[in-house]
């Protein structure tokens, strides 16, 4: 059990850590993302004025219908591709990726580079 404690800690103040760093803003919003087990969410998001522009997870049912798992590589990358049109759609084109604590790999990854492809800028 602490073992568990520890790693949910030492992710918390990497997240810290790097949240620091990045503000999201009107012009470049902040692409934040969260993985549980089961899911991978994403939003854009503006610090300054503190609401979410946009949001895609793989609890959506449009989303979670072609797939055949939502916790694996082809699940994030729909996520990220679907995040990324719905930015664009909105008008952003440039964001900061916030991996939360996160390493980038894996879902984290292919999230982030579905993203670029659907026309995002980090």
């Amino acid at each position: 059990m602490s073992v568990e404690r520890d790693r949910k800690a030492a992710r918390r103040r990497r997240h810290l850590r790097v949240r620091r760093k990045i503000r999201g803003t009107a012009e470049r919003p902040r692409l934040c993302v969260f993985k549980s087990t089961r899911h991978i969410y994403a939003q854009v998001i503006d610090d300054r004025a503190g609401r979410t522009l946009v949001a895609a997870c793989t609890r959506e049912k449009a989303l979670a219908e072609g797939l055949d798992s939502t916790k694996n590589l082809a699940a994030a990358a729909a996520v990220g591709k679907a995040i990324g049109e719905r930015a664009v759609q909105a008008g952003v084109k440039q964001v900061v990726f916030d991996r939360a604590g996160w390493p980038y790999h894996g879902r984290i990854k292919a999230l982030a580079e579905a993203a670029r492809e659907a026309g995002l800028e980090f």
